[in-house]
């Protein structure tokens, strides 16, 4: 009976033990670990208010300022070269020569007939003045007076037509010698020495000889883009288009942003009815040489005066099928997808049209971590993050 009640005793312990294990472990699983329940840690930043310019951009072709086809002006064999190709020239460097002899010898042909009628003037009018004192002493008639004053103005027109001649034969001797006309980078030459060249009714070309400082660059605007610089930088006025007053920029493909600026200066009188463009063209200075006649190029050319606008960096924008967004933290630090439309780009960071306010806290960084409708830890974004250069530079 003794033992019956031990053993009972004991049996009932065991259960008590075995029951708070169970409790106790029931309790372990159930409990989650702290950081697990804490939300994510993600940097926000408020959009940043600065003044910015918007642009249009266009793809445009670089065109010298001036092109000439140097050609032989008289005939005969060419003597010299006096470039190599592709050099860059002056005004009035000698680059052609065409063989002078003859030329030379015309002129001082053309010069002695000019003596020779000088000669022929100063008989004729001593003849004339001779035979006028005759007439006065009935010692000759008025015919043989006549017949002077016919030599002496034939003498005379004679003398204008053979310094006419000198002029003529100068001028040929000028022109066998080939020189640029401005500033300019030569072409390669087309004909070689020795070969015969100004043959009449043939024309015969040397060489090509362009100007590229300063360059050109065309590109074509819509009629509605254009009517919106000229009423946003000149008050509607369509003439001022011509008026170099609209700053415009350009890069080559392979440099960064637009850092070449010149000017508008010049405008189509008229609307392409095919396409509804307008050609332009801007002028740029081109110091160093570096840009050719016919390359592609990115154009771009203000629209607007300086407004203020929002940004934020470029990483904060995302795009899904419904278009652009960011994500922003509520006051209940809740994640929220915002829809935005975005302007232009100002260094790293995008200008937002629409869809942000000005106290809107935008997730910066952590942007994994963030998912619309749940809680964040959201950190502010130290001053330094975002910064970029101003928004006007170029």
């Amino acid at each position: 009976m003794q033992a019956e009640r031990k053993f009972r005793t004991a049996a009932a312990t065991w259960a008590l033990i075995a029951a708070a294990s169970f409790a106790l472990l029931v309790s372990g699983c159930g409990k989650k670990p702290e950081n697990e329940s804490a939300p994510p840690e993600v940097t926000v930043a408020t959009p940043e208010t600065q003044s910015v310019t918007d642009y249009l951009e266009f793809t445009g072709n670089t065109v010298a300022t001036d092109s000439v086809s140097l050609v032989a002006r008289v005939e005969g064999y060419l003597d010299k070269i006096h470039f190599i190709d592709g050099a860059t020239v002056k005004k009035g460097a000698l680059l052609f020569t065409i063989q002078q002899a003859q030329y030379i010898a015309q002129l001082q042909q053309a010069k002695s007939q000019v003596e020779a009628q000088k000669a022929a003037l100063w008989h004729a009018t001593t003849e004339l003045a001779r035979y006028t004192r005759l007439l006065k002493q009935d010692a000759a008639t008025q015919t043989e007076v006549d017949h002077w004053h016919y030599e002496k103005d034939t003498a005379d027109a004679n003398l204008k037509s053979a310094e006419a001649q000198v002029v003529i034969a100068d001028l040929n001797l000028d022109y066998t010698s080939v020189t640029a006309p401005f500033d300019g980078r030569m072409g390669r030459h087309l004909v070689d020495p020795g070969n015969l060249v100004g043959s009449p009714g043939k024309t015969t070309v040397l060489a090509e000889i362009n100007r590229i400082d300063p360059m050109y660059v065309y590109f074509t605007i819509s009629e509605r883009d254009l009517l919106r610089i000229i009423a946003i930088n000149h008050g509607r006025n369509a003439s001022r288009v011509t008026a170099q007053q609209i700053p415009a920029y350009f890069g080559l493909l392979n440099e960064s942003g637009y850092p070449r600026e010149g000017r508008l200066d010049f405008a189509s009188i008229s609307v392409a009815p095919t396409t509804g463009t307008l050609q332009l063209r801007a002028i740029f200075p081109n110091k160093e040489l570096d840009v050719l006649p016919g390359l592609f190029v990115r154009v771009r050319v203000p629209a607007q005066e300086k407004r203020d606008a929002l940004l934020v960096p470029g990483d904060a924008v995302s795009f899904d099928q419904q278009g652009e967004y960011v994500l922003v933290v509520d006051s209940k630090n809740i994640v929220e997808r915002r829809t935005v439309k975005t302007g232009a780009q100002v260094g790293d960071r995008l200008v937002i049209e629409e869809g942000l306010k000005p106290d809107d806290k935008v997730i910066v960084e952590g942007l994994l971590q963030a998912i619309p409708g749940h809680e964040v830890n959201p950190q502010q974004a130290s001053a330094a993050t975002g910064s970029t250069p101003d928004a006007a530079a170029h």
